[in-house]
C-alpha cells in the first residue's frame, strides 16, 4: 500500500494534487522543520502498524528522484535531496523495524535543469542510462529499498511547481522495450525489483499500453527476469466501477501485481462508504485463471486533484477507506468472502447489518453516481477508453448542456435511468437507520445523501426537456447545499452548471460523437488511424493557439490537461 498520507497533515491547499508528495511544502529549516519531520515519524508509525496488522507487507513512497544526490543535478537541488535523504532514512527505519518492503516511485524521465542541458542533444539511450545511474546511485545509498515503482505514461500535473519535474518520453512500444533493457540490469545487478506500471493517460502511440495487446507483448518482448514485474489497474480505464477485468493479466507471462483502491478518487474520496468488496471477490475469482499473479497494490491515499482530506488510518474519520484496504486484503490474498471479511472488521455482532449498510451503500453508487447503462457501454476516444462515470469527476458535478447532449446520446432508455436513480436515492432512510444503530458516522451518509440528491437533480436535467423552473431548481438545489455544507465544516463537491445551450444543433453534434468515438477496443482504419489519432491532433493545436481562452479551465489546468490526451 502506499504511505504518503503523513507527508500531507496541515498541507493547507483548497484543491490537493493527490499523485505525490508535496516536496514543495515539507520544511528543513529551524524549529518548524523538527515538528514537521516529528510528526511524519509519528504518523509513519502509526500507519506502519495499521498496514501491518490489515496483512500489508510492503508500503510505497515518493520518489527516487527527490532522493538522488546524482552530480548532473543543481548543487542546492543536491543539499536540498541529501537533507531530504537523512529524514526519509528516519521513516525507513520505521517501516523496516515492522518487517516491511520500502519501494520508491519513479516517473521516467524526471529531470531538472541543468540534467535538461546535458541530455538536450541526447537520444533515448543515454536518457534511459542516466535514469539507471540515478535509480542506482539511491538503491546503493539507502540498503532499506526493496525496488523501484515505474510509471512511464503519466508526468506531473500542470499545478507542479518543482525544480525537479517529470514529463512524457517514451512515445512508442520499441523505445519502453529499450529502456526496459537498459535499466533492468542495474536492479538484477542489486537484487532488487523494478515494479513496471502499464497506466497512461493516452499520450503518443504507447497511450494505450494499458488495453492494447500487441503494444505491450511488443514493450515487454524479451523480458523476463526475476527482478521484473507488471503492475497492471485493475480495467481498461482507471479506478471505476463496471470495468470488465483487464486481460492482460491473462496475456503475459511476467510477473503480475493488480492495483486498486480503497480512498475511491471519483466516488468521494473517502467522504463516504463505497465499498468495493463485492468487486474485489469478482477480481479474485477470475485471476484464480491467470498465471503468475503474486501480489496486489492497494492505494490508501494516492489520487486525484480534489479538496477531500480525510488521511487514512491518521484520522478517525477515514473508516471507509480503512474497511476498503482491509476487505482488500483478505479476500484477494486470503481468498476470503466478503462476508468474513466485513465481520473482521466490524464484529460478528456488527456483522449482518454492517452488510446490508454496505449493500445499500453500494446500491446507490452504482445506480445513482453513475448511470448504468452509460457505464457498461464500451466506448474509446483516441487512445483511452472513456471513463464509465463522466458527469462527476474528482470533487466536481458537471451541470451543462455538452455533459447533456453526450449523455442524452448513448444512453438510449432515458426514463429507465432516472427511475434507476430515484430507486437508488430511496436507499437512504433506512442507510441513515442503520448508521444510527451501527454507530456508524451519520454524517457521512447524510452528506452523500444531499449530494446524491444534487447528482439526481443532475440526472433530469440530463434526461428531460429543459424548463425555466428545472433551471431555478437547480440554482437553488446548489445554493441550498452550500449553507447544508460550508467549507469550514467539511469539504464538499464542486457543483458546475452552465446552462447555456451550445451552439452546434443535435444533429452536428451526434454526428461528431460518432465520428470520434467507437465502440470498440479496436482501431478504425480510416476514421481513427487518419482522423482522431492524426488529423484531430493538428487541429486541436491550431484551435488552442488561436483560442485557447474558449477551452475550460478545468481541462487546460487540471492534472496533466487535455493537451496530454491530444498528442
Amino acid at each position: 500500500m502506499d504511505g504518503i498520507g503523513p507527508f500531507f497533515r496541515g498541507y493547507a491547499k483548497r484543491r490537493i494534487n493527490w499523485s505525490k508528495i508535496p516536496f514543495q511544502q515539507l520544511h528543513f529549516e529551524g524549529d518548524a522543520a523538527k515538528e514537521h519531520w516529528a510528526q511524519i515519524r509519528c504518523d509513519m508509525t502509526i500507519l506502519a502498524d495499521r498496514a501491518v496488522a490489515l496483512g500489508f507487507n510492503a508500503i510505497t513512497l515518493d520518489d527516487v528522484a527527490h532522493l538522488s544526490e546524482h552530480a548532473w543535478f543543481e548543487p542546492e537541488i543536491r543539499e536540498r535531496n541529501l537533507q531530504m535523504r537523512e529524514e526519509f532514512r528516519g521513516l525507513l527505519k520505521i517501516l523496516q523495524s515492522r518487517g516491511l518492503q520500502i519501494f520508491l516511485t519513479a516517473d521516467f524521465l524526471v529531470t531538472s535543469a541543468a540534467v535538461d542541458l546535458r541530455l538536450a542533444k541526447k537520444g533515448l539511450k543515454e536518457r534511459a542510462i542516466w535514469f539507471g545511474e540515478m535509480a542506482g546511485e539511491v538503491l546503493d545509498a539507502m540498503p532499506e529499498l526493496a525496488g523501484v515503482i515505474l510509471r512511464i505514461g503519466e508526468s506531473d500535473g500542470t499545478d507542479v511547481e518543482d525544480p525537479l519535474r517529470s514529463r512524457l518520453v517514451l512515445r512508442t512500444a520499441r523505445e519502453v522495450n529499450g529502456m526496459l533493457r537498459s535499466v533492468l540490469p542495474e536492479f538484477e545487478r542489486r537484487k532488487r525489483r523494478l515494479i513496471f506500471r502499464t497506466w497512461t493517460v493516452g499520450a503518443y502511440l504507447i497511450g494505450d499500453l494499458i488495453w492494447h495487446r500487441g503494444r505491450l507483448a511488443s514493450a515487454l518482448r524479451g523480458i523476463d527476469s526475476p527482478a521484473f514485474v507488471v503492475s497492471m489497474k485493475h480495467g481498461e480505464s482507471d479506478f471505476f466501477r463496471y470495468l470488465p477485468l483487464n486481460r492482460h493479466f491473462f496475456r503475459i507471462e511476467q510477473a503480475k501485481i493488480i492495483e486498486l483502491q480503497a480512498r475511491r478518487e471519483y466516488e468521494g474520496a473517502g467522504e463516504w462508504p463505497s465499498f468495493i468488496g463485492w468487486d474485489c471477490e469478482r477480481y479474485a475469482r477470475e485471476l484464480e485463471q491467470a498465471h503468475n499473479v503474486i501480489g496486489l497494490s492497494v492505494w490508501c491515499q494516492t489520487g486525484g486533484w480534489h479538496g477531500f482530506r480525510r488521511l487514512a488510518f491518521l484520522q478517525s474519520e477515514a473508516i471507509w477507506i480503512e474497511l476498503n484496504a482491509s476487505v482488500a486484503v483478505r479476500i484477494l490474498r486470503d481468498r476470503d468472502t466478503v462476508e468474513n471479511a466485513v465481520a473482521a472488521w466490524a464484529g460478528e455482532s456488527r456483522s449482518a447489518g454492517m452488510l446490508e449498510f454496505l449493500r445499500l451503500a453500494d446500491e446507490v453508487v452504482r445506480r445513482l453516481v453513475y448511470i448504468e447503462e452509460f457505464a457498461r457501454a464500451k466506448l474509446f476516444f483516441r487512445r483511452v477508453r472513456i471513463p464509465p462515470l463522466l458527469h462527476c469527476y474528482w470533487d466536481s458535478i458537471f451541470i451543462n448542456d455538452a455533459v447533456r447532449r453526450v449523455l442524452g446520446h448513448f444512453v438510449t432508455e432515458p426514463e429507465a435511468a432516472i427511475r434507476e436513480g430515484e430507486a437508488a436515492f430511496a436507499n437512504f432512510a433506512r442507510m441513515e437507520s442503520l448508521a444510527l444503530e451501527l454507530e456508524l458516522p451519520v454524517g457521512d451518509v447524510e452528506f452523500m445523501r444531499d449530494t446524491c440528491a444534487l447528482i439526481l437533480l443532475a440526472r433530469r436535467y440530463y434526461f428531460l426537456p429543459t424548463t425555466p423552473e428545472m433551471e431555478g431548481e437547480l440554482r437553488e438545489a446548489k445554493k441550498a447545499y452550500k449553507r447544508r455544507w460550508p467549507r469550514s465544516l467539511r469539504p464538499r463537491y464542486r457543483i458546475r452548471i452552465d446552462l447555456e445551450q451550445g451552439r452546434l444543433n443535435r444533429r452536428t453534434f451526434n454526428w461528431l460523437l460518432n465520428l470520434m468515438i467507437r465502440r470498440q477496443r479496436g482501431y478504425r482504419n480510416f476514421l481513427d488511424r487518419m482522423f482522431t489519432l492524426t488529423a484531430l491532433s493538428w487541429i486541436y493545436r491550431l484551435f488552442r493557439a488561436r483560442h485557447e481562452a474558449a477551452i475550460p479551465k478545468f481541462l487546460r489546468k487540471t492534472a496533466m490537461g487535455i493537451d496530454s490526451l491530444l498528442r
